[in-house]
Parts: structure tokens; C-alpha cells; sequence
């Protein structure tokens, strides 16, 4: 297991009117930049096993805590964590650094937020690798209201959305336990239960599966969300209808060249028009759940370097 104590120290960079926690690796590549976005409820520390292999490769590694992560500024307006701003905190660090576009990479939520800045800001992004989340066709509703209507009101995205401070409250209280739940492998099969799924997991008492990581590793996550408190991250989850409305004129198919790499066990739903809406495409599936580079550290690090090979891109 990684040691918590090789991880970059960070820096706090003022970018865009906040301020970001921003780990680094390989900063003697300058020129090369490669962007790791993490997930909910994440850190850049997720992104520990593959920050020394790309910068060993040759990139120059910018892993940032977004708004409302550890350290970096944590707004207090809902409307502040929309996709026009987390995308500009991306924009503004590229900026800082004097890059005119990168490669991105994204997990979970953090992929997300790559697709909107691929939509929003093309000229800045040359390449894209999104794990777990992949770029889903435009629905015809907003998507709470989707999701309400196909998911129900417990579903967590209509909870959070919902029920503002329900479940950050329950999540805060429950920091500890939360994340050591959540962060889980080879969990067996179970029926779907009623309630918002989130909340009976931060007050179970016994996990299941096998954890991903080390205690000493889970310990920095929970450190960091006992710091920062869990409601600017998931402020993420209530601009997704304000995003919905935002991103509905931009140009809806990214030239890009991309990787997506799915685990075959996430529960996160696959995109059967990928290919359409990102035709230079490529999928990796890896054995594995949801928390794909943590769990399969290794065999990430294999994909993403032989691709970015196959695309001319490794220095």
C-alpha cells in the first residue's frame, strides 16, 4: 500500500476567485501538462499511484483539491460550484501556468466536469481520459426531475437536491464511518433497499466487501472531510439542473481524442451513444468497481501510458 507521506506537499494557487490545493509531480517537465480531477467524495490523493508514473513518463502532473475539497476555497452560494465555474478554476490554472491546453483526466465527478470543459472551453483541451463516468447523450428533461421520476425522491442526486443539509448533516456526523463504507471492493450482490441509500451507509455499522485502501490512506480522506465538511461537494450535485440549462446551445459532440476507462463492476451506467458523441473514442474495461484507479492501480497506470503513447503524446 502507498505510503501517505511520499504524496506531494501542496501548494495554494489563486486562481479564478478562490483559492485551490494543487499537488504536483514532475514539475521538471515543464510544457507537459497533464490535469487529474478527482471524484466525490474524493481528493487529488486518489490520484497517488498514478501521479509518479506519469511524471515519470514525462508529463508535468497538476492534481487539484476543486472548490469545496480540502484545503482549496469552499464558496458559500449553491450557485458557485456550477460547471461554468469548476471548469474556469481548471481554465485559470492552466493560465497560471502558462499552458495553452492539456491533457485531462477525470473520475467519477471529476470526469463530469471534464466533458463540460471539453464542451465549454475545446481549444484548451487536447486530450480527454474519463474513468467510471462516461459523456451521456443530453436528456430532454432536467435531470433531477429525470431522475425523480425514473429513481424516486430517494435516489441520492433528488435527495441532495431536495433535501438541502439532510444528508451533509448525516455524512459530517458520520465522517469516519461514511468513507470507510463507501470505499469498498467485491461487495456482494444486495436487494435494493428503501431510503436514501447514502445516509443508511454512514450509519451502518459494518462495512461490506473489502476495503480499497489502507487505514493509513482512508485516514487522509477522512481528515480532509472532517476539515471541509461535506456540503460544498455536494453543491456539485445541486447545479446539475442549472448545468443542464447552461451546456444546452455548445456544440454536443467532442472531437477530442479520448480514453474511457469503465470498471466492470460499477454501478455507474454505461453510455451506449459514446461512440457517437465522442467518435475519437477509445474504451478500456477493467476488472474492477468503481474507485478504478485506487483498486486497480497498476493496470490504469498500463492503460492510460499505452494510450497516450499510441496518440504521439509520451515525452
Amino acid at each position: 500500500m502507498f505510503n501517505p507521506t511520499d504524496f506531494p506537499k501542496p501548494a495554494l494557487i489563486s486562481v479564478n476567485g478562490v483559492e485551490l490545493e494543487v499537488f504536483e509531480a514532475g514539475r521538471q517537465n515543464g510544457g507537459k501538462p497533464i490535469v487529474l480531477c478527482h471524484g466525490w467524495p474524493e481528493h487529488a490523493f486518489s490520484w497517488r499511484h498514478q501521479m509518479p508514473a506519469l511524471a515519470a513518463a514525462g508529463y508535468h502532473v497538476i492534481a487539484p483539491n476543486q472548490r469545496g475539497y480540502g484545503n482549496s476555497s469552499r464558496p458559500t452560494e449553491v450557485a458557485d460550484y456550477g460547471i461554468e465555474h469548476l471548469s474556469g478554476d481548471l481554465i485559470a490554472l492552466l493560465d497560471h501556468y502558462e499552458y495553452e491546453d492539456a491533457t485531462f483526466v477525470g473520475h467519477d465527478w471529476g470526469a463530469n466536469v471534464v466533458w463540460g470543459l471539453t464542451l465549454l472551453h475545446p481549444n484548451r483541451v487536447n486530450r480527454v481520459i474519463n474513468l467510471s463516468l462516461p459523456y451521456f447523450e443530453r436528456g430532454e428533461k432536467p435531470p433531477v426531475e429525470f431522475m425523480e421520476d425514473m429513481l424516486g425522491s430517494d435516489f441520492y442526486f433528488v435527495h441532495f437536491n431536495r433535501q438541502p443539509g439532510v444528508a451533509d448533516a448525516v455524512l459530517e456526523e458520520n465522517t469516519f464511518q461514511f468513507l470507510r463504507n463507501l470505499y469498498r471492493k467485491n461487495e456482494p450482490p444486495r436487494e435494493p433497499q428503501p431510503g436514501m441509500a447514502l445516509i443508511d451507509l454512514a450509519r451502518a455499522e459494518t462495512p461490506l466487501g473489502e476495503p480499497v485502501m489502507s487505514d493509513s490512506e482512508l485516514a487522509v480522506f477522512v481528515s480532509a472531510f472532517e476539515s471541509s465538511g461535506f456540503t460544498g461537494s455536494i453543491n456539485w450535485y445541486r447545479n446539475v439542473d442549472r448545468n443542464w440549462h447552461l451546456l444546452a446551445d455548445v456544440e454536443p459532440v467532442i472531437q477530442q481524442p479520448a480514453l474511457m476507462i469503465y470498471g466492470d463492476r460499477d454501478g455507474v451506467a454505461r453510455s451506449e451513444k459514446l461512440a457517437e458523441l465522442v467518435p475519437n473514442v477509445e474504451v478500456v474495461n477493467l476488472d474492477c468497481g468503481h474507485w478504478i484507479q485506487q483498486e486497480k492501480p497498476e493496470e490504469t497506470n498500463q492503460a492510460i501510458l499505452k494510450w497516450l503513447e499510441q496518440q504521439g503524446a509520451t515525452y
